[in-house]
């Protein structure tokens, strides 16, 4: 009902307003040329995003090819790519967020499947970055429990893979680990009740925070679930959640010292890498998500591993990743997160 009446307030006050909402989990580029064609069609003049990540990204790219031409994938974030558009003619954007996980509403990328290679490209634009937020934690009330949790670990990953990135950069760091102080406290709140207001609110901060922290960049959580997602369809969320501890074990050696200042920020109650592995797989299983691939990504199997890791080893996320990984390690750390095998114990 509350969409009904934001539309018809922006009708009331003689606004022309035209509805798309044909976009699913992870659109396309096909998805982003509809939109286009409503957006031209009604000669409007902005964008309203109301969504989850899927929304909002498809939206800021809207945005971004209402006045320019060609295909959102000459956009790609790939070296000068994005001076091809004219600054002038993106639209202006509101993002009003329907869920706390991808932060897009306070990024300048959106993530869309490539229909040539199935796989999910990265868009960016300075302009994509939204004028106007409303973060409104009510929106949020309606979340399944599903959702819930695969969105917070959204957020979750790019807080942990922010804090991890490489480079000097204290404020995203600060950030990052405040948000995941935040995940950490009210994540399982809110999947127990997801009309706690307090927890709902601080959940949706925290998904902007890791999208603002996340500018020192990702890691391979990322590089993994973007070209998954293009091949199966699975919920980005859930890839992330999935895919997070196999990541930690594999960058073990070059973040164990940052996981003792982690460990003592989030309190939590054993110290160092164990601590915080301990944490991640806890939370993880308390909010009934899978430890591994297997029935959770559609078609997943060892010929699809080796035919991902290329195009994982591509993703401009894995550049930041704090360890470097060849291809064949690449598909190693798909066949584990598939297999479920992991080296820590608990123990």
């Amino acid at each position: 009902p509350w969409f009904h009446e934001l539309v018809d307030s922006l009708r009331d006050a003689g606004l022309p307003v035209a509805i798309f909402d044909a976009v699913p989990a992870n659109p396309d580029g096909a998805t982003v040329d509809a939109g286009v064609a409503v957006f031209r069609k009604g000669e409007h003049d902005g964008v309203v995003l109301i969504g989850g990540g899927s929304a909002m990204d498809a939206g800021k790219c809207v945005a971004l090819l209402a006045g320019n031409f060609g295909s959102v994938f000459d956009y790609e974030d790939v070296g000068d790519n994005w001076k091809r558009a004219d600054p002038a003619e993106i639209a202006p954007i509101v993002a009003v967020p329907t869920t706390a996980g991808t932060g897009s509403e306070v990024g300048r990328a959106s993530v869309i499947v490539d229909e040539r290679d199935h796989n999910k490209k990265i868009i960016f634009h300075p302009k994509m970055q939204p004028g106007l937020v409303i973060a409104d934690p009510e929106l949020t009330f309606g979340l399944s429990p599903f959702v819930t949790a695969a969105t917070g670990m959204d957020a979750l990953a790019h807080c942990f893979e922010a804090f991890c990135a490489p480079g000097y950069h204290p404020m995203a760091d600060g950030i990052a680990v405040e948000g995941m102080r935040l995940i950490r406290e009210h994540l399982p709140r809110v999947f127990v009740d997801g009309n706690d207001a307090e927890s709902r609110t601080h959940m949706m901060m925290a998904a902007s925070m890791g999208a603002t922290a996340f500018q020192k960049g990702l890691g391979m959580v990322h590089s993994l679930s973007h070209p998954l997602g293009g091949a199966t369809g699975i919920h980005h969320g859930l890839a992330n959640a999935i895919f997070m501890p196999y990541v930690m074990e594999f960058n073990k050696s070059v973040i164990e010292e940052k996981m003792w200042y982690l460990a003592r920020a989030l309190e939590l109650p054993r110290a160092g890498f164990d601590g915080v592995m301990e944490w991640m797989l806890g939370l993880r299983s308390a909010l009934g998500l899978p430890h591994t691939l297997e029935g959770a990504a559609k078609g997943f199997d060892a010929a699809m591993a080796k035919r991902l890791a290329p195009l994982a080893a591509r993703d401009p996320s894995q550049g930041t990743n704090p360890k470097e990984a060849t291809e064949a390690e690449l598909e190693g750390v798909f066949l584990k997160a598939w297999k479920g095998e992991l080296a820590f114990s608990g123990g």
